[in-house]
């Protein structure tokens, strides 16, 4: 008997492995996407927590009018082009 014998594969078996395979691996995949949801869930309410936690430091002084949300979602942070200049 040659070598070349010895490996030939049936297509049917390979077949149903690859089969198999891509079936735990889509298993896996639908895990993994739940995970990314939770953490994205999680995060989203870290966030929300944090922005609640801020507005009374950042809140208007007196006689101030409050930010709309829409100002405070347009707002890009501090100015940094006064930093770390040499």
């Amino acid at each position: 008997m040659s070598r070349s014998t010895d490996r030939q594969i049936d297509p049917a078996a390979a077949t149903a492995s690859l089969a198999a395979e891509a079936a735990l691996l889509e298993g896996r995949l639908s895990l993994l996407r739940e995970a990314i949801d939770s953490v994205d869930a999680r995060i989203d309410a870290v966030s929300e927590t944090l922005r609640r936690l801020q507005r009374p430091a950042t809140g208007p002084t007196d006689g101030e009018t409050p930010e709309t949300p829409e100002e405070r979602a347009s707002r890009t942070g501090p100015d940094r082009s006064k930093r770390g200049r040499a």
